[in-house]
């Protein structure tokens, strides 16, 4: 059995997989919140006392740059140790993923039932592949097409300077650097990113704040207040504050598919996308994806899909860690990400 965790700023979710037969098949699973607990070492122990199985393999996909077998989390305060995890588990080694790496992992194994269309693209694309992914945070990374297989890397694109393309964004640099210092494409990508936003044309009189709209913020999920008020039509601010999101997600899924040559596709993963797939399949994505100019074209031929499993990740992980024991590849035959 494969133990196989997704770990996030405010989920995590760890299952078990069995990889018998060269498939994997995902037995069960449990979602936990993430700040409730003090590490990840806790939560794997509670959940493997729950179940009891066996331990042949364990990976975990996490949230932050993985370094020698380490991590400290970038949005939890946490310091993951493949060693220490290894030695509280009871398993011989323990393998530690960029969690949107995991996702290229993943997206290999799903069937085409498992993605939104934004962009067609060319039928005949085939080469290096982007995925891009809002949630607590920004998660970016590819994989390089080497002959018929994808060979996934992470890295920590979503901290990279935010640059703006109008005044208006100009301003809302300025705002957020007088709150941050450094303005990362996290800072405006990702659901704090879209609560900044909000905040930003609020403060700066482009819109009325609704009574009921401030209390939904603070009652639950700020984030998700403002989406779904904004895809009801329920409050312009909102609306505006979702629209220049989704602007600024596809400015930066265009920056990423240039610097990774994404010729193969672009996909987005995370959370927040399949929420707000209704404002992702109005014009305001893909009139800001390809417009790089003298790339324009280059990009319009580049496919875009969104990630609807909100297990991909997971599955990414299951198959890393199957793919590191010399099991035979789950997704072989599945098909071409």
């Amino acid at each position: 059995m494969i133990l196989a965790g997704d770990i996030g700023g405010t989920t995590t979710r760890l299952a078990w997989f069995d990889a018998s037969g060269g498939r994997l098949q995902l037995t069960s699973a449990h979602d936990y919140p993430s700040r409730d607990y003090a590490g990840l070492d806790a939560i794997a122990r509670e959940f493997v006392g729950t179940d009891g199985h066996p331990i042949d393999h364990a990976a975990f996909g996490i949230a932050g740059p993985v370094r020698a077998g380490r991590v400290a989390t970038t949005n939890l305060p946490w310091t993951v140790d493949a060693g220490k995890l290894s030695a509280a588990l009871g398993v011989a080694a323990v393998s530690l993923l960029n969690d949107v790496e995991a996702n290229v992992y993943g997206i290999a194994a799903l069937p085409p039932g498992d993605f939104a269309v934004l962009n067609a693209g060319d039928v005949n694309a085939c080469g290096n592949v982007a995925v891009i992914a809002a949630g607590t945070g920004l998660g970016e990374a590819g994989a390089v097409r080497d002959g018929g297989r994808l060979v996934p890397f992470a890295c920590e694109g979503g901290h990279a300077d935010f640059a703006p393309r109008d005044p208006l964004e100009m301003e809302l640099l300025e705002h957020l650097r007088q709150r941050f210092g450094h303005v990362s494409w996290e800072r405006v990508v990702s659901g704090p990113g879209l609560c900044n936003i909000y905040a930003f044309l609020r403060d700066s009189g482009r819109g009325t704040e609704l009574p009921w709209v401030r209390e939904r913020m603070h009652e639950g999920d700020a984030a998700a207040a403002i989406a779904q008020a904004a895809i009801a039509g329920q409050c312009e601010l909102c609306r505006q504050a979702l629209e220049r999101f989704v602007s600024l997600y596809a400015a930066e899924a265009g920056n990423l598919a240039l610097k990774v040559m994404a010729v193969g596709g672009v996909y987005l993963g995370g959370g927040i996308a399949p929420k707000i797939l209704d404002a992702l399949t109005g014009p305001a994505f893909m009139r800001a994806f390809p417009a790089k100019g003298r790339m324009q074209a280059l990009l319009e031929a580049m496919p875009v899909r969104v990630v609807l499993n909100d297990h991909a990740a997971l599955l990414g992980v299951a198959r890393y860690a199957a793919l590191r024991a010399g099991l035979s590849d789950p997704a072989l035959g599945v098909g071409k990400a």
